[in-house]
């Protein structure tokens, strides 16, 4: 075995976005593509010479060529040990886990999340840091500097190894390990949950639950959990299989790309909940026979009922939340006397709170929702927290949910996706509405007063650095919101995104229909950015 250096040239466009770099498979299949973002990150690294590197991805087309490629680039860079998980399998929340039990320098993790999968479809890779979570800016944007001037990589010269079998292996002077996916995992969710309490509830047979994974990475963890450690019925989890193209679905687990699972949990003589996941097993959708839980609410409900899980038993810190995400986990850190505490999109921007002691559970509206136990968020963490409050209370979904309405209020919340725009087209949008926050507040329209106009900057009170022009906000005196925003999560043209929210009070108003509830919201959302002229839609891509 040798060290090859191989000469290249930058590619301009290795700019990660939100959650690490996502392009079309065949642009990472482009010569030297995949290997300068991978030289670029360690390039941007220090003292990670005979350290532990972390390395798995979802599952998805390409995933085992580039992690063949990324073990031998480690080993040629020096790392003194690499774990890959079994057949290059690791959920995202899984790889978090392992760097942390095993004080790794960090990792890499291939997804392209809830995007799909396939030969012409999206990966994506991202470094993590060695707290577990996703590289903050700072980091990102010293691998992207290091992106545009690289020169040259290096390789190991050396045959591909076994992925499938759980064995340890030697590339160069490195120790590379194939460990179990599922284990350290497993292992972590029994010390925070009660599972004898589930595993009675699973197994009782007055209790149905239908897990679906989408033919996506959390197939084998939820098996494992779900069907062999918790005594759920087999079959409990369908489309466990990952598969590289995701059985040529999308694995976003929300109630348009879901639709199997909807349609089962909608249909007649609906299991007692409903749960999936998406490509890397971060994020998570819950339902309840015919009845639909947004992530925001279910962000407040765990969060309320905290302390009847084990893990959580003595409280909680704070609370923290994306931006764009409902106001609805507030009222419930209010209740408590702790501390709620709003970010921008990005699950980076938890890291430093949750480091520092000051929030214990964090979500988004994009159904991702985790805690302290990692550094992302873990959709099978969250199926398994609802399962616990289930077993605890003894109630439907829906009685929970609205329980919980009845004590803290309603908050009415939708998001509007608008896919694939013509990237010009997003830019003036937004940068129209930036021109004319300056003279909303005061404004009225209809029944609706601007209280507040602003592009949203958020200060990390940890570290104090600055994140600007993160989404649009028009707040109302009323209590009312409407965010717009740009996702960087897309890997064609631009996501619009526009989230509405109203809260309520009333107990005797909470059982309308959410669209019908927000409808003069939503058509003055499009009137003051003029959705429906700039981007040539009239109606939304998904609604959630």
């Amino acid at each position: 075995m040798s060290i090859q250096t191989v000469s290249t040239q930058p590619y301009s466009d290795q700019k990660p976005g939100t959650s690490g770099l996502r392009k079309k498979v065949k642009v990472f299949q482009q010569s030297n593509y995949l290997e300068n973002f991978v030289q670029s990150i360690f390039d941007s690294l220090e003292g990670y010479q005979n350290e532990t590197l972390v390395v798995g991805g979802d599952g998805r087309y390409y995933n085992r060529q580039a992690i063949q490629i990324i073990l031998k680039m480690a080993a040629a860079n020096g790392f003194g040990r690499v774990l890959v998980g079994q057949g290059g399998i690791l959920s995202t929340p899984a790889a978090s886990c392992v760097i942390r039990k095993n004080s790794a320098f960090g990792g890499i993790i291939l997804s392209a999340s809830h995007n799909p999968g396939g030969p012409d479809e999206d990966f994506g890779i991202k470094y993590n840091t060695g707290n577990g979570g996703p590289a903050p800016e700072g980091v990102t944007d010293a691998i992207y500097a290091r992106s545009q001037t690289i020169t040259e990589y290096k390789i190991l010269d050396a045959a591909d190894i076994d992925l499938d079998r759980i064995a340890t292996h030697s590339l160069g002077h490195t120790t590379v390990e194939v460990i179990d996916s599922v284990t350290d995992y497993g292992a972590l969710m029994e010390t925070l949950f009660d599972f004898s309490q589930i595993k009675q509830l699973l197994s009782s047979g007055n209790f149905r639950f239908c897990m679906d994974s989408l033919h996506a990475v959390t197939g084998p963890y939820a098996k494992a959990l779900f069907e062999r450690r918790l005594n759920a019925p087999a079959g409990t989890v369908v489309n466990g299989e990952p598969l590289e193209d995701f059985g040529g679905g999308h694995p976003d687990p929300n109630l348009v790309y879901a639709h199997d699972l909807v349609e089962v949990m909608f249909g007649d003589n609906a299991p007692d909940f409903g749960a999936a996941s998406d490509g890397d097993g971060d994020r998570n959708m819950v339902l309840g026979s015919n009845f639909f839980v947004t992530p925001s609410d279910s962000l407040a409900i765990l969060a309320a009922n905290a302390t009847l899980v084990p893990g959580y038993r003595n409280g909680l810190a704070g609370i923290a939340r994306s931006m764009p995400t409902s106001q609805a986990p507030d009222r419930v850190a209010e209740k408590l006397g702790i501390d709620c505490f709003e970010t921008p999109t990005g699950w980076k921007f938890f890291g430093n709170l949750l480091d520092a002691g000051k929030a214990t559970l964090c979500g988004e509206e994009s159904f991702g929702t985790g805690s302290n136990h990692i550094r992302e968020k873990d959709g099978l963490w969250a199926v398994l927290f609802w399962l616990n409050i289930l077993a605890v209370k003894g109630q439907s979904v829906e009685d929970i949910v609205k329980e919980h309405w009845s004590t803290y209020g309603r908050n009415y919340y939708s998001r509007h996706d608008y896919e694939g725009v013509e990237s010009d087209r997003a830019n003036t949008l937004i940068s129209n509405l930036r021109g004319a926050l300056s003279t909303m507040p005061g404004q009225t329209f209809g029944p609706y007063t601007v209280d507040y106009a602003d592009d949203f900057a958020y200060t990390d009170p940890v570290d104090g650095s600055v994140a600007k022009n993160q989404g649009v906000r028009i707040g109302f005196t009323d209590g009312s919101r409407i965010v717009y925003r740009l996702s960087g999560t897309g890997t064609s043209g631009a996501t619009l995104r526009l989230y509405v929210e109203r809260y309520e009070p009333d107990a005797t108003k909470h059982n309308q229909d959410t669209q019908e509830a927000l409808a003069n919201l939503i058509a003055l959302a499009d009137e003051l950015a003029q959705i429906k002229t700039l981007t040539g839609r009239d109606q939304p891509t998904v609604i959630t």
